[in-house]
């Protein structure tokens, strides 16, 4: 068998999450449909860097699966995206060695949000960004980012839904936000994310942003581990997976 890694980006505005599901379409279902079709209809399972939920997308999501074809690497690519629907895009395929695994090997992944700060929505960025009418307070934005960098519990973090059982404490190694003109982009790379980290982390500090909370308020949410201290889940579609690490 061969292994087969590839980066893949996708527009998750139609889809109800990458991993395969009972309600609605998925990224996952999509790629396994199209291999299916390569593999003359054999079942060929993907395993992903990790899961993205309804209407999020992805420039930079790895994935693998394991093929009994001797297929030149280098045609991997154009054989997927002849098959793929026009939101989903092999970016890059290669043939690892060593046992790669997506998901296990991960050291360390970086996600962005955009968020439109502007009076009014702009229809054409709807899917992309999420809309912030008031005006935003970078500066404070800034200052709480510095108390999210480091090794920390995340509890308060993460949502309530989440079936992890084990440690919530992760390792967050930049959090940042910039302006640039209308759009406002948080940057967070990390050892690892908890079930809606990134949205809730978004959500709390677009609250001090516009005045609700105080950048000194995150050290005291972080210590109080419960969903109920932090700010509301921004949504989903201003989010991407932007990199993975290995």
């Amino acid at each position: 068998m061969n292994r087969i890694r590839m980066t893949i980006a996708y527009d998750g505005s139609g889809y109800a999450g990458y991993q395969v599901q009972p309600n609605g379409g998925t990224i996952q279902e999509e790629l396994e449909k199209a291999l299916k079709k390569i593999h003359k209809g054999k079942t060929v399972k993907v395993t992903a860097s990790g899961r993205t939920d309804a209407r999020v997308h992805a420039v930079g999501q790895v994935i693998h699966f394991d093929t009994p074809l001797e297929i030149p690497v280098s045609n991997w690519r154009r054989a997927l995206n002849s098959m793929l629907p026009d939101d989903i895009q092999v970016k890059e395929a290669d043939q690892p060695t060593g046992g790669f695994h997506a998901r296990y090997d991960t050291t360390g992944k970086e996600y962005r949000y955009f968020v439109r700060n502007h009076p009014d929505p702009d229809l054409f960025r709807r899917h992309y960004t999420s809309h912030v009418k008031a005006p935003l307070d970078i500066t404070a934005m800034k200052k709480a980012c510095g108390y999210i960098e480091g090794e920390h519990d995340f509890t308060s973090f993460c949502s309530p839904k989440t079936d992890l059982k084990g440690s919530k404490v992760r390792t967050i190694f930049k959090a940042d936000v910039e302006s640039r003109g209308e759009e406002v982009v948080f940057t967070f790379k990390g050892s690892g994310f908890l079930y809606n980290m990134v949205r809730i982390l978004v959500g709390t500090l677009l609250e001090i942003g516009k005045g609700k909370r105080a950048p000194e308020d995150i050290p005291d949410i972080l210590k109080a581990r419960t969903r109920e201290a932090a700010g509301r889940t921004a949504p989903p579609q201003g989010l991407f997976l932007w990199k993975v690490d290995y």
